[in-house]
């Protein structure tokens, strides 16, 4: 099989369904799997407790930083607050103890940036990895849930950030000896790009000004995103291409390995679906965070429009970031 995510296709037939029709009903559980939900959310009484899981494979630097946004971002995604984080790291038997200390140091530092515990976890020397893989837990309370499946028929689809940003800053970081075409400059500008991977802000933003929904953009990129919301929604989607914003480093360091940003991993940037869009950018855009309206969705076809061409927006296939 194709390494990254499984195809939604797939996921949901040998994945998703046999968990959901074969697990107990519990009535405390509020939202179960399905493709493009970034939480599970658990009745608690007062709160709910919101659960997500995800590991870190495809960056081999900074994955201390990385294990904690990204996985705080889903909690974010669905209109919470992170508390806390369990951690399990696989390390391959060449792995150093100088190693093995930069990764915990940099996950306890994000973890403290980000208000939230490392709660526990499992640390494992084995030959199964080649390279060190932490897989995280994290837990998030709410009073409201934002689900990726709560867009509806006519809502403004707003991105925020830049398409591109985690996998640029891990191709400038972990790639850059493929990148001899490059500038250094530029180089240097896209690594600093890992420090925008959290969308944690923007998640407090459009939970308060009422998103219909929410969705971390990871493996797939924009594009696989939006298939994503639409299909959580049972909905369909129009993409304007040409409105997704792509920074210049973005485009000259995929343009250098053969990619394509609107379908490379994005975390940092989060899709809202709104029915008020200039309201959503507006206080966005208060808060210092670059957004645009993207898309449209619509009842039931999924398309994409690029240079006036209407093409069908295709299910995400694996991400640009395996390619290379």
């Amino acid at each position: 099989m194709k390494i990254g995510k499984l195809p939604n296709s797939m996921l949901e037939k040998i994945i998703i369904d046999p968990i959901v029709h074969n697990s107990v009903k519990r009535s405390e559980v509020l939202l179960r799997p399905s493709v493009g939900e970034d939480c599970s959310a658990l009745d608690m009484g007062e709160n709910i407790c919101l659960i997500s899981t995800d590991p870190i494979t495809g960056a081999a630097e900074d994955i201390g930083r990385l294990a904690v946004l990204i996985n705080t971002n889903d909690i974010s995604a669905s209109g919470g607050e992170p508390i806390g984080m369990t951690v399990t790291a696989l390390l391959p038997p060449d792995v150093t103890e100088s190693e093995i200390s930069k990764i915990i140091t940099d996950l306890c530092e994000e973890a403290k940036r980000t208000n939230i515990v490392i709660l526990g976890g499992h640390t494992e020397i084995t030959d199964a990895v080649t390279k060190p893989v932490l897989s995280c837990t994290v837990i998030g309370r709410t009073k409201k849930i934002i689900p990726s499946g709560g867009a509806k028929t006519g809502d403004s689809l707003i991105m925020t950030k830049y398409a591109g940003l985690e996998g640029t800053a891990i191709f400038a970081k972990d790639k850059a000896h493929k990148l001899k075409g490059v500038d250094r400059d530029i180089i240097e500008r896209a690594r600093a790009l890992g420090e925008q991977l959290s969308v944690i802000k923007e998640g407090k933003i459009a939970a308060a000004m009422g998103a219909h929904a929410m969705h971390d953009i990871t493996e797939g990129g924009v594009l696989g995103a939006c298939w994503e919301i639409a299909e959580s929604a049972g909905l369909g989607v129009t993409v304007y291409c040409d409105k997704i914003p792509v920074l210049e480093e973005t485009k000259i360091i995929c343009a250098e390995l053969g990619t394509d940003p609107l379908r490379l991993i994005s975390s940092g940037s989060m899709l809202i679906a709104c029915d008020d869009p200039g309201k959503m950018t507006d206080a966005l855009s208060k808060e210092g965070i670059n957004s645009a309206v993207i898309g449209t969705i619509t009842p039931k076809e999924r398309s994409i429009i690029a240079g006036g061409t209407v093409l069908p927006l295709k299910e995400p296939d694996t991400d640009e970031l395996y390619k290379v």
